[in-house]
């Protein structure tokens, strides 16, 4: 004996389909961004805050992302590429310029140029990451070589004696995961804010 049936109608298919919609866009729009949300804050609130740093009651910046500092009694930061400024925390990016780029070589050369003119009896090489910008453009570190090259311009803008800036650095180096994933790093916004708390730039 045969049967036949027939195909169901486009409106029966309607309701099913969009009750599947409705539920999975609660679940995944709603219940679960604030299930995690609520988990980061309750076990890592200072992360999930975004990593800010306050000074005086003041959010002046953020673990997480970089800031342009110019002053030779501050460390400098890694370049940012991004745009239509410098860390802009809304516009991560690099500046997709190739190795062999002219504009690439000039940006290098000028920023060479003006370390030079910060610390010109400075003999050392000058660490890659001091002239170039990371692909995200919001690096808050900079590599050890990076913070030892410029430990003399800054104390002696200071006043203060190397082997003191040295040990500021030291105490904001961050070490490898577990010791062995990744390379020590420095983190820029604190250690400039240490100096400051040790000893504040004349005239600031």
């Amino acid at each position: 004996m045969q049967t036949s049936t027939s195909p169901m109608k486009p409106q029966g298919l309607l309701r099913p389909a969009l009750s599947v919609f409705i539920a999975l866009s609660l679940i995944t729009g709603l219940a679960y961004p604030l299930l995690t949300t609520g988990v980061a804050r309750a076990l890592f609130p200072h992360q999930a805050a975004g990593s800010l740093i306050e000074r005086d009651g003041k959010v002046i910046g953020s673990a997480l992302i970089g800031q342009a500092f110019s002053s030779p009694g501050y460390f400098w930061s890694r370049p940012s590429a991004t745009a239509p400024m410098a860390y802009n925390g809304g516009a991560s990016g690099g500046s997709n310029l190739g190795p062999t780029n002219p504009a690439l070589a000039q940006a290098v050369q000028e920023r060479i140029a003006a370390l030079h003119a910060a610390d010109p009896e400075n003999p050392a090489q000058v660490p890659v990451d001091l002239v170039t910008a990371s692909g995200s453009g919001l690096d808050p570190h900079i590599s050890t070589a990076a913070a030892e090259y410029q430990v003399r311009r800054v104390a002696r803008s200071r006043g203060l004696p190397e082997a003191e800036v040295r040990k500021l650095v030291q105490a904001h180096t961050d070490t490898p995961w577990l010791g062995l994933i990744g390379d020590p790093t420095v983190s820029v916004l604190p250690l400039n804010l240490a100096l400051d708390a040790l000893k504040p730039l004349a005239g600031k």
